[in-house]
């Protein structure tokens, strides 16, 4: 049955779910904790974050019947973040629920690969198609000096573990103000002779501090092509946060990722689920409905697929806009919001 939007007359149908813009929405980004076991200062303070109490979290429940939800409004991709996943018990069990909804086609996890070498053969199980591991630099020092902990040899395992398994791999890199060349070339390198998407990341101001203006530096894509002239831009006809770029003799893909000057927004095809049920249609909203409010209200799963249906209809036109109306004077950690 179609749904008729007051605003502006569009007639929405289950297996659509279309913003103002014609954007198709069709991922989802929903995080289920927002534990982490790392303190990576662009993230969030030494001290970590004030954690939100247990019963304010989704239960796996709730989680997974949003995901139906979606799922019936045509959200075909699923990736759960955190915080870090493998913080929360029972995440694997959570995993083999998302793929047996009707709708999900694809199923990732993004993790900073700290506890997840071990469960490596189970999530090939669950059906994970991929991982999206979080890693700034491959020099030890360095790393603890980021992430304020020591685990970088945790994290290798969990690479090479989930290349040998045939777990598709993303590296997700945040360039820092104190990220050196020579950092970037060894990061690059890990894609040379495997098939491995090394995507660099504008650092964005998300660390619970006050707002920072990152936008005055060079540009981050500029100072990729001055160490890898050789970087040829890949075309690609599905939406993708990323631009992507091959090198001669390389198996792998670099990858730059705009986040703080957000050149992507016009394609951009996901919606956000922070631990808490916050709807987010962008990632500098400040959310746009309260799932878990609905969810404990006793709505139908009809009523609450209208609403996310509106709220959609109702998206910023670009990740500007989006900050501009929220009107916040201070940044929530990446941690809260779900990476």
């Amino acid at each position: 049955m179609s749904q008729h939007h007051p605003a502006n007359g569009r007639r929405v149908t289950p297996g659509q779910l279309v913003d103002n813009f014609n954007r198709k929405i069709s991922y989802l980004r929903l995080s289920i904790t927002d534990r982490c076991n790392l303190r990576c200062r662009y993230c969030c303070p030494a001290e970590g974050i004030e954690q939100v109490p247990h019963e304010d979290i989704l239960t796996f429940e709730e989680i997974r019947r949003l995901v139906a939800i979606l799922a019936a409004y045509g959200v075909k991709k699923v990736r759960i973040t955190g915080g870090e996943p493998f913080a929360r018990k029972g995440v694997l069990s959570l995993l083999e629920a998302m793929k047996k909804i009707d709708g999900v086609e694809q199923l990732y996890l993004t993790t900073n690969g700290v506890l997840a070498a071990d469960h490596l053969h189970a999530l090939k199980a669950a059906g994970v198609a991929g991982i999206n591991l979080s890693l700034d630099t491959l020099d030890r020092q360095r790393y603890a000096q980021i992430t304020r902990r020591d685990r970088l040899d945790d994290v290798l395992r969990t690479f090479h573990g989930a290349l040998a398994l045939d777990i598709g791999v993303k590296i997700n890199s945040v360039v820092l103000e104190d990220t050196s060349d020579e950092e970037l070339i060894e990061m690059v390198e890990l894609g040379r002779k495997r098939p491995v998407d090394v995507r660099f990341i504008e650092q964005m101001p998300f660390s619970g501090a006050e707002i920072i203006d990152h936008l005055g530096r060079e540009s981050l894509l500029w100072r990729l092509q001055n160490l890898f002239a050789d970087m040829v831009e890949l075309r690609t006809d599905t939406p993708t946060t990323a631009r992507l770029f091959t090198r001669p003799d390389f198996k792998g893909r670099i990858g730059v990722i705009e986040g703080n000057s957000r050149h992507f927004c016009a394609s951009c095809n996901k919606v956000r689920i922070t631990s808490t049920g916050m709807l987010k249609t962008c990632l500098y909203d400040n959310g746009v409905l309260d799932l878990r409010a609905l969810l404990r209200s006793g709505r139908d799963d009809e009523e609450i697929g209208r609403q996310i249906v509106d709220a959609v209809v109702r998206s910023a036109p670009d990740g500007h806009s989006a900050e501009k109306a929220s009107r916040r004077l201070s940044e929530p950690s990446m941690a809260a919001i779900g990476g």
